[in-house]
């Protein structure tokens, strides 16, 4: 009887909520007084709640209550959002890209095609790239601040590829990974596929809170910590030089990895000293061309302390077996003749610019975020729904991330996340506008 009455309470609120009897943002009745409500126990009133939450109809946030969901946004999975429509503009993924790009690429596969190893690039490659590759890349690092042997360096199809081998090669499932409140949902995304356990860490207005950090290093066995130093995906800050060597401190004491993502690195002019340059023994630095270059480019690259290389490249070997050379050919002559500086410094500019943009059309509204980054977070206040913002906004055709994908504490803020890169700076500006009137109105009313 007891199953049954659950069901049906499920079964109720789920067609309410569909039908739209029960409107997004609605906050429900506590446990509580659904379960002096409807005679039933609170255990019970907990489970439907938390079966209502499994089916994306609900949200519980922490202190404030259990609340109807937009259903017509996508739930917040990172990868697992839904297609953009082909009507919106897209301000929830950057893929900027440059005039004259395609013509580079043209250009790129006709001195390929006229190399005289082109027959080698139809072979399998070495695992964790060719020597004359490692070393182009080492180059490139050097102009990063890293001075790196190219044996310590690993070629990954992208980045996001390379965080995959990194956890593979030095972590097992149930360790304990510190990561920022607020991280990248990529490695959300392959933390919850490998089984890690993932702490989240507060954040101030520069970097993660290092006092908690410590704390938690203190009193659980931290394996790793996974951060992103120079322009933090989403909030856009570069960790001080002090607070750098205080956290490479922490890790040494706590015997943790480091695992430094620095795929928007690119984007900030003379940053402190990345933690692989400072503590090389360590630290596992991780980046690649994709957002500096071209997304569809798939070339990442791992730097590794020696002694977990072999660990690195037998997860190559397991996952792609090598990147392909054709792309790695290219991505490396890009390298070498200096076309891969000449688009980040083009790069950098286009993102100061659009930054500098969205000040403007989102004066008077509290901006997080770097002048040269092609994101910027914007928090609502504390009785908004992003959700219901999101919603509106895809009404109108635009595109928007909330904090949900983001989030790794019990905690998620109401805030969204505006990607500057995909679209051109005349839809920019119109689409920003939209968006500040429907956040006035919406949120801020």
């Amino acid at each position: 009887m007891a199953a049954s009455r659950y069901k049906s309470l499920v079964d109720t609120f789920a067609s309410d909520i569909r039908t739209g009897r029960l409107a997004s943002g609605v906050r429900l009745p506590t446990h509580r007084a659904l379960a002096a409500r409807e005679g039933i126990a609170v255990v019970t009133a907990t489970r439907v709640y938390a079966e209502l939450e499994a089916m994306g109809l609900v949200s519980r946030e922490q202190g404030r209550g259990t609340f109807v969901r937009d259903i017509a946004v996508p739930a917040g999975h990172g990868i697992d959002q839904q297609v953009v429509a082909p009507d919106a503009v897209d301000l929830s993924f950057n893929y900027p890209s440059l005039p004259g790009q395609a013509d580079l690429l043209r250009q790129a596969l006709r001195e390929v095609a006229t190399s005289g190893d082109l027959e080698s690039l139809l072979r399998y490659q070495p695992h964790r790239g060719r020597p004359q590759d490692r070393a182009s890349i080492a180059r490139h690092l050097r102009r990063r601040g890293i001075t790196a042997d190219a044996d310590r360096i690993l070629i990954a199809n992208g980045a996001q590829h390379g965080l995959a081998i990194t956890i593979m090669a030095t972590l097992s499932a149930g360790d304990v990974v510190a990561v920022d409140a607020l991280t990248y949902p990529g490695f959300k995304v392959l933390a919850q596929a490998f089984h890690l356990d993932l702490e989240p860490v507060p954040t101030t207005a520069g970097g993660p809170d290092l006092d908690a950090l410590e704390q938690l290093c203190a009193t659980r066995p931290v394996r790793a910590i996974y951060t992103m130093p120079t322009l933090h995906n989403p909030l856009g800050w570069v960790m001080p030089a002090t607070d750098r060597t205080r956290l490479i401190r922490i890790a040494r004491q706590h015997g943790a990895l480091i695992i430094e993502d620095a795929s928007y690195a690119y984007l900030v002019e003379d940053p402190p000293p990345p933690l692989a340059a400072t503590a090389p023994d360590i630290t596992v630095y991780v980046s690649g061309l994709s957002k500096s270059i071209a997304t569809g480019l798939r070339v990442g690259f791992v730097l590794a302390p020696p002694p977990a290389v072999p660990s690195l490249e037998r997860a190559i070997r397991a996952t792609t077996w090598n990147t392909p050379a054709l792309t790695t050919a290219i991505a490396c002559r890009w390298l070498d003749d200096g076309t891969v500086n000449h688009l980040e410094a083009q790069k950098r500019h286009d993102a100061e610019t659009r930054q500098a943009l969205a000040r403007q059309e989102l004066a008077g509204l509290p901006l997080i975020g770097h002048p040269s980054s092609y994101f910027t977070w914007l928090p609502l206040p504390a009785d908004a729904r992003a959700d219901r913002l999101t919603a509106t906004l895809a009404r109108r055709h635009i595109s928007v991330t909330t904090a949900e994908p983001f989030t790794t504490s019990s905690h998620t803020p109401q805030a969204i996340r505006l990607a500057l890169g995909s679209t051109d700076l005349d839809s920019l500006r119109s689409t920003l506008r939209t968006v500040r009137r429907v956040a006035v109105e919406d949120a801020y009313a």
